[in-house]
């Protein structure tokens, strides 16, 4: 098993891992919000690969492309993980850079893909409340956040969901909890401590 403490890190892919999508090509100064990109996590598991599409959710895909460019994921923690449901990471682990952050937050976006097996969205705590939380579904969560906007998926894990399933799932909803259980203000104010 693993620790509930895994890192992510999340690295800039270079033209040799994807040469179907040319708009990776780009450098990552370009700052429009290519249509589909990917971003390659690592983390203490193996690595795992997010493909994102501006045309399920434009406000999802727009935000997550501003928070990788400057690699606000990087060395942040998956902290919820509950078996069958979902794995979520996204705070970051420098405690500045995650309360800067933290309440930068994106309208709803109209829901086109469903919350399915590997398929990401944002976290909330309701409509409007999405911010830098992502959440990887582990199982069909259609019937639970298909119902609300606010859970409109940007994107998919292309590969390695094999290594996201292995994520260390013992504590659950009593490492932090989601953001609706409000205990996370220690993880935004102590970082990776």
């Amino acid at each position: 098993m693993k620790s509930p403490t895994q890192e992510t890190r999340r690295r800039y892919p270079g033209r040799h891992d994807l040469p179907a999508l040319p708009l990776l090509l780009l450098p990552f100064t370009h700052h429009k919000t290519p249509q589909i990109f990917r971003v390659k996590f690592e983390t203490t598991a193996g690595t795992f690969l997010i493909e994102a599409h501006r045309d399920w959710s434009p406000h999802g895909a727009d935000r997550f492309y501003e928070l990788v460019r400057p690699r606000y994921y990087d060395d942040s923690r998956f902290f919820r993980d509950v078996p069958g449901h979902w794995v979520q990471f996204g705070i970051n682990g420098n405690p500045t850079i995650a309360e800067r952050q933290r309440h930068i937050t994106i309208p709803d976006d109209p829901l086109n893909q469903h919350n399915n097996t590997s398929y990401v969205a944002f976290s909330n705590t309701g409509p409007k409340t999405r911010s830098t939380q992502i959440y990887i579904n582990l199982g069909d969560n259609t019937a639970r956040n298909d119902i609300r906007a606010c859970f409109a998926p940007f994107g998919q894990v292309v590969e390695g969901m094999d290594v996201v399933e292995k994520l260390y799932g013992g504590y659950g909803e009593h490492s932090g909890g989601g953001m609706r259980a409000g205990h996370q203000n220690q993880m935004f104010e102590g970082g990776n401590a």
